[in-house]
């Protein structure tokens, strides 16, 4: 789950980390008056959770109250990357001497928290990676934690000045208790600044926390924004479902989340592309198949508003799972909810034989072979477009 900036600093401020003050607002009479009482220049930001703001006229300055109204009411019109403006961050500006990059990020290869340092603050990272990645400094936090000496090392080069270098090691350290006890898979500061007043600080926050850990974090519930969901990610949520659109035209519909991986790499292999990552979670629920079934058709849609999914594949491997009531749950779902396209369906496994019957007595059938089923729904779309 992706964070606004706004619950990100409140993140970062319970932990320490120094953050200038700012409040939310909805509508621009509320930033005029936010703005009215800090009194000073603020700036007014975006809350969307995409990255590039500032390029979209996200982010703007305003030194009085009325100009913060102008901006908010500028910024509040904006749709970016496809996402309408439904609130804005005001917080008071500061004088910016240094703007430096720090994140802690998951390397999922090395299976350990990965510390990111840069001295390109301000921009894109990505951009920064891609045309000068030497300028980003990677160093992995051990199992033991990283140490107070680890952060000051790291910082010694960019910033050389002791007291800088003391303020920047402990954002550090603090950024590091936010990572690890919020279960995030990132935590993230562009900029950390150095101030005219020989502060560090840190003026923005990125945090994405894992979804997985959300039964320990009762909070949670209150931070998700439905507005930053589409219905068909809200539906999955709701039901249970692991869902990623993705931009392909074959839907896949599977239990477990390492078949559902190999499922896309076949479909690619073979020359096809995935309409979307989606993990049932092993259920024999008819209403989670009839769920995953409507937002496959119904999510991934051209401009004219037809469904660009031309076939569905179910791919089934029986384990715990009993390929019989996963069987039921198709013909029931079927029974409730035609499909617009072609469905082939790929099951072996636990109970074989029985669901084979029942998808027979519903004039369905299945195969056994995960490359037949694969090629099969490749050339049935194939003949849907033509």
């Amino acid at each position: 789950m992706n964070l606004h900036e706004y619950q990100g600093r409140e993140l970062f401020a319970r932990h320490g980390i120094p953050v200038l003050p700012g409040q939310v607002a909805a509508t621009a009479e509320e930033a005029r008056d936010i703005a009215e009482t800090m009194g000073s220049t603020v700036v007014i930001k975006a809350q969307v959770l995409v990255g590039g703001r500032g390029k979209a006229g996200g982010v703007k300055l305003a030194s009085t109250p009325d100009e913060a109204y102008a901006r908010a009411r500028d910024i509040l019109a904006l749709t970016i990357k496809g996402l309408p403006v439904h609130k804005v961050l005001v917080a008071q500006a500061a004088t910016i001497t240094r703007e430096m990059y720090v994140a802690i990020v998951l390397d999922r290869a090395k299976k350990l928290p990965l510390i990111m340092l840069s001295a390109e603050g301000g921009v894109e990272i990505e951009e920064v990676a891609r045309t000068a990645p030497e300028r980003i400094t990677r160093r992995h936090i051990p199992l033991d934690g990283l140490r107070a000496y680890q952060a000051r090392a790291l910082f010694q080069p960019l910033l050389e000045d002791g007291p800088l270098v003391q303020q920047a090691a402990d954002i550090l350290l603090r950024l590091w208790a936010v990572y690890r006890d919020g279960d995030c898979s990132l935590a993230e500061i562009n900029p950390l600044v150095v101030t005219g007043e020989g502060k560090v600080m840190a003026l923005d926050a990125k945090v994405i926390v894992d979804d997985n850990a959300e039964y320990r974090h009762r909070e949670w519930a209150t931070w998700r924004d439905p507005a930053e969901e589409s219905p068909s990610a809200r539906k999955a949520r709701e039901r249970g479902l692991s869902y990623v659109k993705l931009d392909g035209d074959i839907g896949c519909v599977v239990h477990g989340p390492g078949l559902a991986m190999a499922t896309m790499d076949l479909i690619k292999h073979y020359g096809g592309e995935p309409a979307n990552f989606l993990d049932i979670g092993g259920s024999s629920n008819p209403e989670k198949v009839t769920a995953a079934l409507e937002i496959i058709t119904g999510d991934s849609r051209d401009a004219s508003g037809a469904s660009r999914v031309r076939a569905i594949f179910f791919n089934i491997f029986g384990g715990i799972t009993r390929c019989d009531d996963v069987a039921r749950g198709i013909v029931q779902s079927l029974a409730q909810n035609p499909l617009p396209v072609p469905l082939v369906i790929r099951l072996t496994g636990t109970n074989e034989a029985a669901a084979r019957k029942i998808l027979s007595e519903a004039g369905l059938s299945a195969t056994t072979s995960m490359d037949e089923g694969v090629r099969d729904v490749i050339a049935r779309g194939q003949e849907v477009t033509a």
